[in-house]
């Protein structure tokens, strides 16, 4: 696994907000919803993803899962016109997800260190470290949220997830 330098943005995507850990039923919740809207707007565009922080002093795998903020991202196929969320998401109403919830963001990340990581959540520690090394040897300091791109689906025996994380030179 070697990191690489890579430019992001700006990209539109589905998004909803929350507190918890991941898998847990409000982290459940937000993505039934970026599904249910997405599938009015013609499907998805691209994969699952998911910015994650936490509010803490302490680094972020020392903070309980519980505390964790996030967003997920769901790019949609197209980009939505003017009132195409509000009819999604009110043709999405019968689903039950918590629809109202999403929103259409648009980010630019910039410059960013990722890898893909191969293997379990629980074991990301590992490609973080990696990731932490590649930055340290040139100077480069986090400059945003923690990005994960989800290659494969959760419950997949071998789980393959885009570790990205925006950076900017050292003062």
């Amino acid at each position: 696994m070697t990191p690489e330098l890579n430019t992001h943005g700006p990209v539109t995507c589905l998004s909803v907000s929350g507190v918890g850990e991941p898998g847990g039923a409000e982290h459940v919740a937000a993505i039934g919803a970026l599904y249910a809207v997405a599938s009015q707007l013609g499907g998805p565009g691209g994969p699952l993803e998911g910015l994650w922080w936490v509010e803490d002093e302490r680094r972020g795998l020392e903070v309980p899962r519980e505390l964790w903020r996030w967003h997920v991202l769901l790019p949609p196929a197209q980009a939505p016109q003017v009132g195409a969320l509000e009819r999604a998401r009110e043709a999405a109403r019968g689903s039950g997800a918590a629809v109202d919830r999403v929103q259409v963001v648009t980010f630019t990340e910039g410059l960013c260190v990722e890898v893909v990581h191969a293997g379990p959540f629980s074991e990301e520690h590992v490609s973080l470290k990696v990731m932490e090394e590649f930055m340290a040897e040139r100077g480069l300091v986090v400059n945003g949220m923690h990005h994960e791109v989800y290659l494969t689906a959760f419950d997949d025996p071998d789980p393959r997830t885009v570790l990205r994380q925006p950076v900017r030179e050292g003062g």
